[in-house]
């Protein structure tokens, strides 16, 4: 399953990628998160892997993030593992002014076991949820 989400910020480039940029702030954007744990590599490098463990409602999920592309303020890449998920997401960050910034999230899902029907089940339920990420970060950086 592949969508494309987008949100335009008014913010400077430079100013969404310094708060996009640190894992600090995921908190802030990402209710849910309990922790974000550097596991190998270099922070923030393309390589490294970290753990991120949410919760949701009753279940807890963790995913292991791996960077495979750091092209900032123009791209950032990665993947995120978590039982019968592996998710592809390609960011880019357009600007469109002096103080205003596109933000374009391409994902890609691909599902095995029981994720699997979900995926067929609930196709809207990934897309709405990747959007209102990118919603909730407006909220915080602009705030």
């Amino acid at each position: 399953m592949k969508y494309t989400n987008e949100i335009e910020l008014n913010l400077p480039l430079n100013r969404v990628i310094e708060l996009f940029d640190d894992p600090e702030n995921l908190k802030h954007w990402q209710p849910g998160l309990q922790s974000f744990e550097h596991i190998s590599g270099t922070p923030g490098q393309v390589g490294a892997k970290s753990r991120l463990k949410y919760k949701m409602g009753n279940r807890e999920i963790e995913m292991i993030e791996t960077i495979l592309k750091r092209d900032l303020p123009h791209a950032f890449d990665g993947t995120y593992e978590a039982k019968g998920v592996y998710n592809i997401v390609s960011n880019k960050f357009i600007p469109l002014g002096p103080n205003k910034t596109k933000w374009v999230a391409e994902n890609e899902f691909r599902f095995s076991g029981f994720m699997k029907l979900m995926g067929w089940l609930m196709p809207g339920a990934f897309k709405k949820q990747s959007q209102k990420y990118l919603e909730q970060f407006k909220a915080f950086a602009e705030s």
